[in-house]
């Protein structure tokens, strides 16, 4: 069978030179042997196939071989006419299909493929040197070799392949390879590792996707793990250094294809769809109204009722993201990205058929209880057996589990030791600096409190909390002693929310105030909430509404103080799903990962540095656009903001987000959360030693911090290199300009002149993609799977003394708080998305952590001694970590009941642990 067969381009250097002929018969090797590469090449080639023998265009060359030649294994000389040449072994490794995962006609065809892969498989072998008679870099070239394959004994789920050069003394070192796929079908290259003169081992590392040349005619460059600087480029490689990074950004034009791996910009005009359903309308953010970083180019048609907006692509069908982005298969077929869909696709629709017709409140925390001890008893076995069929059954050992009937779930950390631990103040406290949204709590520095909204608008601008009144819940000091000794702390999402309040009201079963909390931090080292302001903007019939709630003494005043409590919780639950998650983590990364490949080549060493921290971002991020953040979807559905819920990210995003404010002790400083201390590794100083987060964070972003500089060190030895570097500056620029183009002229932007400068931008994104990712998301069930702890939405406000339901809290107190929070429907829906976004992949990365598909990714010793104490620093770390966990004088992290703080704990097992930090954001 023939595939791919193409008549060179005689127009072309590279097939005018093939065309004539490599070598000469008895005359011995022709000096064409060694061609020389054009920028303008693309190879154009004739191969064989499937009975074992290569099949050739008339007009194409004969497959090398040289006359007399004697092998005498890897690196053997061979002479031609007094001319040294020398046959070197190159092994190719590719990973192949997980079989637990393929039906038997895709096993079958993947064989093929495998049987066959030898034959379609051209490796062209460049130099870094110039030729010095063509001016240009050398190249050689072979298909791959060996019909049959061998298990990698490096990488797991892989198989090598041979193939072999004929090289002369004098080509120079090897630089890169270029690679066309003949067949029909791409493959996963993990990396080639050439056998070179004297035994030396070159890898060329790719972790790359080579598509079929029928889908990109041109061939794919692979660099070796030599990291140089744009100046430092051997001249043979140089041009392939450019237009490998021409053939990553495209043209902004057309709709992409699922093969492509083109980086490139687009709003966040994709989350409506007003073709559908005009109630599903969403606004596009982007510009001055509603600003927000941009998001992967798709560049799907317009819709048809709103030109603005991109059409969808509904699940199940996947969005664009460019290749090597998408998840691998051991994630897609395990219990973290394949959950989440099988959740989204399957499981929440049946969760709606056997709730939605009966979709009630919960009468009494015993029916929540029922959930962990019971399950929920699912109908409908049509459904039910296509959720069995999508493989969700096989984590029937997992947290989500579901058995012949049952979907049951098990018992969250946060009641797992003390099922009343959620009802008490010091909990509600413990969790502002060790629950799954500790980074909103701030010192009060200013009293009395003022918005900052337009009184016109939102009304007065003071806060009806009071000095009397916080001063009735004080221990004998004034407001004013209190501030003077950092004793008063706040979470103030007061203007934040007011304006969306009228909104979000308006939508069936959402009910919410904008909520300020006052704290106060004893001399004991116990932090207790004192007073929660709730507040409603005026309307043309109303003056607006602000109130403050205390915990009384009486048990009205208590219950009602619970449902206060539950309205600042589902407010927290928002804010961070919406901002702190979402924004300041997935959203915010994408366009540094877009940046990354668009303007630094593969063999920079900021580029190396980064690229285990942009893993499966653009993947997850494509899967939240379509199912989470969406109109109509998830966090619409369960979380307070409802169809606000967007916009209220963008307002955040336009008020609050700063790109240096999100290292973590700029963020503290900010926060008033810590002061400077040169004396510190990272230079604060807590004003809550008990602050588990930031503790445990603060050596982390050291350890980070420490690395970073060293690696910046290292590849910058002079003082101008970082301004000379005109791919790490435009890398800089675009970030700004076009990956967050609504805030480029802020003046707060990091100048990038010195590698001081360049050391404190790359600390701050592996931070973020990393530690305060994993801070902010794997506790999500471990703290929000017990519904009542972190309700994320509130069906009822606080009833008045004057109102019906005032009367309904006297007689049943249980049912008028139970009756506020969300349904049983949502409670469940809203558990299943947490539980799987909690989950870590068996083939998670780990910071610190050197994978195998990892381990040729430089050739630096200095390098690989920096990054191994970096990893044994982390692995003290966790013993620090677990030392303050055992520590009773530590009582936000140990205790009677009190769940360890684990959430910053370096490594972690597969599965909902509530522990360890990727190196990405990867779910």
């Amino acid at each position: 069978m023939l595939q791919a067969i193409t008549k060179p381009n005689l127009n072309c250097p590279l097939h005018r030179l093939s065309a004539r002929g490599r070598f000469s018969g008895s005359h011995g090797v022709d000096r064409d042997h060694v061609r020389t590469w054009k920028k303008s090449s693309k190879v154009n080639r004739a191969v064989m196939s499937r009975d074992h023998e290569k099949i050739v265009d008339k007009s194409a060359p004969a497959a090398p071989m040289v006359a007399g030649e004697v092998d005498h294994g890897n690196g053997s000389a061979l002479s031609a006419e007094g001319s040294k040449w020398v046959k070197v072994k190159a092994e190719v490794t590719i990973r192949k299909k997980i079989k637990e995962r393929l039906s038997d006609i895709m096993e079958e065809q993947w064989s093929g493929f495998v049987s066959n892969f030898g034959h379609g498989v051209l490796i062209q072998l460049i130099s870094e040197d110039i030729d010095p008679v063509t001016k240009s870099g050398r190249t050689v070239e072979s298909y791959v070799r060996g019909w049959s394959s061998k298990p990698s004994s490096e990488h797991p789920h892989s198989v090598n392949y041979d193939a072999s050069f004929v090289v002369p003394y004098d080509f120079g070192n090897p630089g890169a390879v270029l690679i066309t796929n003949f067949q029909d079908k791409e493959f996963y290259l993990v990396e080639i590792a050439l056998y070179w003169f004297d035994g030396e081992l070159i890898y060329f590392p790719a972790r790359s996707w080579i598509h079929p040349r029928n889908d990109n005619p041109e061939s794919r460059i692979i660099f070796r793990n030599q990291a140089y600087l744009p100046s430092e480029t051997p001249p043979g490689i140089k041009d392939l250094r450019h237009e490998d990074l021409l053939s990553l950004r495209g043209n902004g034009k057309g709709e992409r294809k699922m093969h492509e791996r083109i980086y490139d910009y687009a709003p966040y005009n994709d989350l409506g769809n007003p073709d559908k359903d005009p109630e599903l309308d969403r606004p596009v953010l982007a510009g001055e109204k509603r600003p927000y970083p941009r998001r992967c180019r798709t560049g799907r048609p317009p819709m048809e009722t709103d030109p603005e907006c991109e059409s969808r692509i509904e699940k199940p069908n996947p969005v664009y993201v460019p290749r090597d982005e998408a998840f691998e298969e051991i994630k897609k077929g395990t219990f973290s990205a394949g959950r989440l869909k099988a959740v989204l696709h399957n499981l929440i629709p049946q969760i709606a058929a056997t709730l939605s017709s009966s979709d009630n409140s919960f009468n009494c925390f015993s029916d929540i209880d029922r959930i962990y001890n019971d399950g929920i008893v699912l109908k409908d076995e049509e459904q039910l057996e296509k959720v069995r069929n999508r493989s969700l059954d096989r984590f029937a050992k997992q947290v989500l589990k579901i058995g012949d009937k049952l979907l049951k779930y098990d018992v969250p950390d946060v009641i797992k030791r003390d099922k009343f631990a959620w009802l008490r103040d010091n909990e509600f406290a413990r969790q502002a600096l060790a629950g799954v949204n500790p980074v909103n709590i701030e010192l009060l520095k200013d009293f009395p409190i003022l918005s900052k909204l337009d009184p016109a608008v939102y009304g007065p601008p003071e806060s009806v909390l009071t000095k009397e009144i916080i001063e009735d819940e004080l221990p004998g000091i004034s407001v004013e002693e209190a501030i003077k000794n950092k004793r008063l702390f706040i979470i103030d999402y007061h203007d934040l929310i007011l304006p969306f309040i009228d909104k979000i009201n308006s939508l069936p079963g959402r009910k919410a105030y904008a909520s300020r909390t006052i704290f106060y931090y004893s001399r004991a080292g116990n932090l207790k909430p004192i007073a929660i302001e709730l507040s409603l903007p005026p309307t043309s019939c109303s003056p607006g509404f602000k109130r403050v709630y205390t915990d009384g003494h009486d048990s009205t005043a208590h219950w009602i103080w619970k449902q206060a409590k539950a309205h600042v919780c589902a407010i927290d639950s928002g804010v961070h799903q919406l901002i702190n998650h979402w924004l300041r983590t997935h959203a915010s990364m994408e366009p540094y990962i877009i940046a990354t490949h668009r303007q630094l080549s593969a063999m920079h060493p900021i580029y190396k540095l980064l690229h285990p921290h942009m893993r499966y971002t653009l993947e997850i991020n494509a899967l939240a656009r379509q199912s989470l953040i969406n109109g109509g979807g998830i966090i619409e559905a369960c979380f307070t903001p409802g169809k606000c819920a967007m916009e209220i990210s963008s307002a955040a995003y336009k008020s609050l987000w700063r790109f240096d404010m999100e290292a973590l002790p700029a963020d503290l400083l900010r926060r008033g959360m810590a002061v400077e201390d040169p004396s510190s590794p990272s230079g604060v100083k807590l004003v809550i030693e008990d602050y588990p987060y930031a503790t445990d964070g603060l050596l982390i972003w050291s350890a980070i911090k420490d690395c970073v500089h060293s690696y910046v060190n290292h590849f910058y030895p002079h003082p101008n290199a970082v301004k000379s570097d005109f791919e790490i500056q435009e890398w800089w620029k675009e970030i700004k300009n076009k990956g967050h183009p609504d805030k480029r002229n802020e003046p707060w932007w990091p100048e990038l002149k010195t590698k001081e400068d360049l050391a404190g931008i790359l600390t701050n994104m592996i931070w973020v993609a990393s530690c305060q990712h994993a801070a902010i998301n794997f506790g999500q069930y471990p703290f929000g799977g017990y519904m009542p702890n972190r309700p994320t939405l509130m069906r009822k406000l606080i009833p008045q003394e004057n109102e019906p339901d005032y009367k309904k809290l006297i007689m049943n107190p249980q049912l008028s708080f139970l009756s506020a929070l969300p349904t049983q429907l949502q409670a469940t829906k809203v558990m299943a998305v947490q539980d799987s976004l909690s989950t870590h992949s068996p083939d998670e990365e780990y910071l610190g952590q050197m994978q195998h598909s990892h381990s040729h990714w430089t050739d630096d010793r200095e390098v690989e001694d920096m990054f191994k104490r970096f990893s044994d620093r982390l692995e003290e770390i966790e013993v620090i970590i677990n030392q303050r966990n055992n520590d009773l004088r530590l009582k936000n992290r140990s205790g009677a009941g009190v769940p360890p703080y684990e959430l910053l704990l370096p490594t972690s097992g597969p599965g909902v642990t509530g522990r360890g930090v990727p190196n990405s954001i990867s779910i």
